[in-house]
């Protein structure tokens, strides 16, 4: 059966926030029925398999309606909210599927407390996956891509360029700190306000915000917190991105032969370093700490040994060679593990590095690192050592042929210039794909690495 829907009610389906992702968990609703909501105000929070993300509304209008209560995983394409539109044209809606009963909403793992959006870039997709949730008739609505993937750049639609150019979690800072966006000055590409410039306008005379320190174990938010009640056992559904993680890490294992070596390193002079990097005028205010110079270390070494960055390519049964580096720099968040990149390292300055690192611990802690910033890595770095690990065999990010993974740097008694010293000492950790490195080239990497670290200067003979 066919029928129409009222004139003024348009439905916001669920979009495909990734690269063929099929479905997604709503983590919040930012909205209730009755409430007023403006174009590019972000509505809900859901959770894929790859991040955390915020999704704006494409038109003005009053909720009248949410399809799916918080911890629902739903299909993409699913409509997810109804909103009253004053002018709204009627909109034809698809045959009605048999009715069928309504099953209650699954009791889900509640959402890590303080954990904090992401905003990425989508498009809608056709594609479907078993539903878990009972779900309402579906309006057929054109999808407003043009205007959302604009809204998603920081640009409004080419209708209303007057509106200031902000992506929606910036929108959603403005409004929940009072900032009238129109009044604010802003500082990013193509007159982009950025979450700056808000705090900016919020408290003019505030202080900056000093770069945050690496953080301990115990700096991260709290794992959700589970009431036993006696039981002997506690199970927790694997979703979203430690569902993605776990098969990764499997696929990776089980597909590409892992070596590793291990080499100790004294890096007190690499110690020495950071504490006059930090006093450096070009770096202040930058993020300088060990983790800066041995991503440095890395990116020479591979200048040096080009094929250790590359990947194995199954199908066309090619090795395929990078003449580029996107750092992964592996992150422990409370949605679990992450490995965001930082696109085209090798090209970076060591400022520049600083920066991209600060940038990428900070989106990460906040829970904001986008699905793009996730892909496409070609060697990664794994920091074990925050965690007191003196070091471990790390499994390879999918598609990439080596990792590296730092332990904790102590101090250690240490042969130095023929004599027993206290010095400050880390165990280095190289795996790597037998496939396409070889004993030889990965042994030539991790020597470099630590011969670096030991003598820092070579960063400025070797690069």
């Amino acid at each position: 059966m066919t029928t129409m829907t009222d004139a003024s009610v348009r439905e916001f389906k669920m979009p495909d926030v990734g690269e063929g992702l099929t479905e997604a968990e709503i983590l919040k609703w930012y909205v209730q029925p009755g409430d007023t909501v403006t174009d590019g105000q972000v509505v809900c929070e859901v959770e894929t398999a790859k991040a955390a993300v915020e999704l704006p509304i494409p038109y003005d209008g009053v909720v009248r309606e949410l399809r799916f209560p918080e911890g629902t995983t739903v299909d993409v394409g699913t409509a997810i909210i109804a909103v009253e539109v004053a002018g709204g044209a009627p909109v034809p809606a698809p045959a009605e599927p048999e009715a069928s009963a309504a099953p209650a909403a699954p009791a889900e793992e509640p959402m890590a407390e303080g954990r904090q959006p992401v905003l990425v870039g989508y498009g809608v997709s056709t594609s479907s996956t078993k539903r878990r949730p009972r779900k309402g008739p579906e309006v057929t609505v054109p999808a407003p891509a043009e205007a959302i993937q604009a809204e998603l750049n920081g640009h409004a639609p080419a209708a209303d360029r007057s509106r200031p150019l902000a992506k929606p979690p910036v929108r959603k800072l403005a409004k929940d700190l009072g900032v009238d966006l129109a009044a604010v000055t802003p500082s990013g590409p193509d007159g982009v306000i950025t979450r700056e410039d808000v705090h900016a306008a919020a408290t003019p005379v505030a202080a900056p915000e000093p770069v945050a320190a690496p953080a301990a174990p115990a700096a991260a938010a709290p794992a959700p917190v589970v009431t036993y009640d006696g039981a002997r056992e506690t199970r927790i559904p694997v979703k979203g991105v430690r569902k993605a993680t776990a098969a990764a890490m499997v696929g990776s294992a089980f597909t590409a032969p892992h070596v590793t070596e291990f080499v100790t390193v004294d890096v007190t002079r690499t110690m020495k370093l950071v504490e006059e990097l930090k006093q450096d005028k070009e770096m202040q205010g930058r993020r300088v700490n060990p983790l800066l110079l041995i991503a440095k270390a890395l990116l020479v070494a591979i200048k040096r040994n080009p094929d250790i960055n590359a990947s194995w390519d199954e199908a066309a049964q090619e090795i395929v060679v990078k003449h580029y580096v996107n750092l992964g720099i592996a992150a422990a968040t409370p949605r679990g593990l992450i490995v965001p990149n930082i696109k085209d390292a090798h090209d970076k300055t060591l400022p520049q590095l600083a920066d991209a690192l600060g940038e990428l611990v900070s989106t990460a802690r906040e829970g904001r690192t986008s699905p793009s910033a996730m892909q496409g890595g070609t060697v990664t770095i794994t920091n074990v050592g925050v965690f007191g690990v003196d070091t471990g065999t790390p499994i390879l990010n999918p598609g990439e042929s080596a990792i590296l993974a730092i332990g904790a740097i102590k101090l250690q008694p240490w042969v130095h210039k023929g004599k027993v010293k206290p010095r400050q000492v880390t165990t280095l950790a190289l795996s790597f794909d037998h496939r396409l490195v070889d004993g030889e080239l990965g042994s030539k990497v991790l020597a470099d690495v630590a011969a670096i670290l030991e003598q820092p200067k070579r960063l400025i003979t070797w690069a």
